[in-house]
């Protein structure tokens, strides 16, 4: 008998891989790409090839560490209420919440809160990566002739729209990516489309796969914003503006599913949107039954994340024979630049190797980083000043601080440098 297993017996914990020490989850998270080698006689235009693997660096943090640790914590006690040996369970699978007459929580939920950039997306994906699969196939399952795919944690983003329709539709789209079927193919092809109604088709596809986890992202697109002229307007001291939620239909669906249907929820988002969230008592006390954590970005050069861990690894990634080295007066520089965000540091170096193969010195300077950011980064130059000035009212000018992933690495790549 397994001591060290308190699922055991549990058929749907069983493809979960082991329960992770602290250091193994650190261990886990972390990713480094292979260092710069052989680099004498490579041409730059090749070198620049092998630079863009820094991308995937990655240094987790112990806050990246106990979001893991939350979000393992939320599926496996999910499957333990939804244990398939458990009659109730199967009211639940069968639409039936109101015949459960077992005493039972409200399934798991938490939330992840950090600028656009911090890497709290990352966090997750990272994190609900370490499972050996994110669907695991049984072939002989309880009380279903055939088997059953059992669907791990499922990611996706809330619609920019805000409305529960498209909602529902990047839900059921990102399901059948997920488990490469059609299931949703119907729904997704009809002219006239009801989000409720779509809404509560795919939860109950959801709740027979037995989903383990829903990671929903981009929460502040719950809510609108008041328009940019109103808020450079405001004059009050803290700077808050206005938030006001686009369909209220929607915030009750995700509550029902932790409080009815035992799916447990995991939220990220701009600190805006989860503070619209947690405002609203109804919710707030509902949305971190497990854990609230904020993905910080590095504030300072001399914080100890930053100038002693992320910044000696960053610099083991220079493509020139002549690396420069790492001083306080770079480090210092290299905030001032990004504004300290994980994504716009990353960046901002390999904007300033961009710039360094321009020369043919081979090697890295100061000035390099300087001149990449106002080729390549000037556009965020406005935002990443009123993030370091701390100000409310000039940070309230911007509804996200940076902007997604995709948006930002299109800007970033709009000029291009001929090697």
């Amino acid at each position: 008998m397994n001591h060290d297993d308190p699922y055991r017996g549990n058929i749907l914990t069983r493809g979960l891989g082991p329960i992770l020490s602290p250091l193994e989850i650190l261990q886990s998270l972390a990713q480094f790409p292979p260092l710069p080698q052989n680099l004498k006689g490579m041409p730059l235009h090749i070198r620049l090839h092998y630079l863009m693997s820094v991308r995937d660096l990655h240094i987790p943090f112990q806050e990246g560490a106990n979001l893991f640790s939350t979000a393992d914590l939320m599926i496996r006690q999910g499957y333990r209420y939804r244990d398939p040996s458990f009659a109730s369970t199967w009211n639940i699978v069968g639409d039936e919440p109101g015949n459960i007459k077992v005493p039972r929580s409200p399934a798991t939920s938490a939330v992840a809160v950090g600028i656009s950039g911090s890497g709290k997306t990352e966090a997750v994906s990272r994190g609900l990566a370490i499972y050996p699969s994110q669907i695991i196939q049984h072939e002989k399952f309880p009380q279903i002739s055939g088997g059953i795919s059992q669907v791990v944690w499922m990611s996706t983003d809330v619609a920019s729209t805000g409305r529960t329709v498209d909602l529902a539709a990047n839900l059921m789209m990102e399901w059948d990516h997920v488990t490469q079927g059609k299931r949703f193919s119907a729904s997704l092809s009809r002219n006239r489309r009801d989000g409720m109604q779509m809404l509560d088709e795919w939860r109950q596809v959801a709740s027979s796969h037995f989903l383990g986890l829903l990671h929903l992202d981009e929460v502040q697109n719950f809510f609108k914003l008041s328009s940019l002229e109103r808020r450079r307007k405001r004059k009050n001291a803290d700077g808050n503006f206005e938030l006001s939620i686009v369909e209220d239909a929607a915030l009750r669906w995700i509550l029902s599913l932790t409080n009815i249907w035992q799916i447990p929820l995991l939220l990220t988002g701009t600190p805006d949107g989860i503070g619209a969230l947690t405002k609203r008592l109804s919710t707030s006390q509902r949305l971190v039954t497990v854990g609230y954590h904020h993905i910080s970005h590095f504030e300072s050069a001399t914080e100890s994340r930053f100038r002693e861990i992320f910044l000696p690894k960053l610099f083991e990634y220079q493509f020139v024979l002549n690396p420069i080295p790492l001083t306080d007066s770079l480090a210092g520089l290299i905030i001032e630049l990004s504004g300290g965000i994980p994504r716009i540091v990353i960046a901002l170096w390999i904007a300033a190797h961009r710039v360094a193969f321009e020369r043919k010195t081979d090697d890295l300077r100061i000035d390099d980083f300087q001149r990449a950011s106002e080729k390549y980064l000037g556009i965020l130059k406005p935002a990443i000043a009123a993030l370091r000035s701390r100000d409310p009212q000039r940070m309230s000018q911007y509804e996200d601080l940076v902007q997604r992933d995709d948006g930002f690495w299109g800007a970033f790549w709009t000029a291009q440098i001929s090697l």
